[in-house]
């Protein structure tokens, strides 16, 4: 019952932890060095997560700095995971207690369709709530899909977290899908990855990359120019779709929407395979993701309203 208590931490926490990006250190910007296609291996050496259904099985606690996770989707809907850092001292049992009830009047209202209202209740959440940093995670992987993600991590407490919605309009997080993790002050020695290709996310200029993007096995690199809340309260982040012949390219900016009541609900759209990416982190920060590239029509794109317009959903093919 107490997962049942936890709601989708990261809608609200948008709008209300946008100050909370003055707080971070200096943007740290990673030197890359492109590296060649043909030689890139794809990490043994990860933390491994597995969903089947409406679950998270991983570790309890790892170490800080640089981790990758390798994510396997084995369920039958569409996931992500998104690692939510909490101020100290506080835990799920806080969640529970001072943030739970909260959400679920809020959520009621907006479940009803009066989101004005929905959006006022969550001025109820305590101040501490405002201190939670998003800190990355793996883009929206499709069912029977695996992502590979690489993410810096400070030390702390974190809830993983999924909010992707069930057809019945229930968020994941509510099914379960919401676990603790340590984040340990040992350092894990790890360093990151070397790019293929290099993405730039801002909210003002858009998506944007380094090369042309070609077929075969890649590690992409993901650089969070700026940060913000958008109209649906959501910072912007990274997702790799994989588009069939049949893939509405409308279609797809809606469902990227959570505050559209049919957005971000299974089933996905049709002709649509989402593909992992890197998910909301601060301002600054540098993520990574891995994939192999079959020839075909692809799209990046963030989940945030009238993504195109905003340069945020960029459509390319790969020869």
């Amino acid at each position: 019952m107490k997962m049942r208590k936890l709601t989708f931490l990261i809608f609200i926490l948008t709008t209300l932890f946008f100050l909370n990006c003055k707080n971070e250190k200096k943007s740290e910007i990673v030197e890359e060095e492109i590296v060649e296609v043909e030689k890139i291996q794809f990490p043994t050496n990860t933390i491994d997560i597995i969903t089947r259904s409406m679950e998270f099985q991983s570790v309890d606690t790892i170490a800080s700095g640089w981790n990758t996770f390798k994510y396997k989707n084995l369920s039958n809907e569409t996931h992500f995971f998104l690692l939510d850092k909490y101020p100290e001292g506080k835990t799920v049992d806080n969640a529970i207690t001072d943030i739970a009830p909260v959400f679920e009047e809020g959520m009621d209202l907006i479940n009803e369709g009066k989101a004005e209202a929905g959006f006022a209740a969550f001025g109820k959440l305590p101040e501490w709530f405002g201190d939670i940093v998003f800190s990355g995670g793996s883009g929206l992987i499709a069912p029977k899909h695996s992502a590979i993600t690489t993410v810096k991590l400070e030390p702390g407490y974190y809830i993983m977290e999924c909010y992707v919605k069930m057809p019945n309009g229930k968020f994941h997080t509510l099914m379960g899908m919401a676990k603790p993790l340590v984040v340990t002050e040992a350092a894990s020695g790890n360093t990151p990855p070397k790019a293929t290709v290099n993405i730039t996310l801002s909210g003002e200029e858009g998506i944007s990359y380094d090369k042309a993007i070609t077929k075969g096995r890649h590690i992409f690199s993901v650089f969070v120019k700026d940060q913000k809340p958008h109209e649906n309260f959501i910072w912007h982040d990274l997702n790799l779709v994989k588009l069939d012949t049949n893939a509405n390219e409308e279609a797809l900016e809606a469902w990227m929407d959570w505050s559209d009541p049919k957005g971000l609900i299974t089933p996905v759209p049709n002709g649509v395979t989402f593909l992992g990416g890197v998910n909301d982190m601060p301002a600054g920060r540098t993520g990574y993701f891995y994939v192999d590239l079959k020839p075909g029509k692809y799209a990046f794109i963030s989940e945030v309203p009238n993504s195109k317009a905003k340069g945020m959903l960029k459509i390319f093919t790969v020869e």
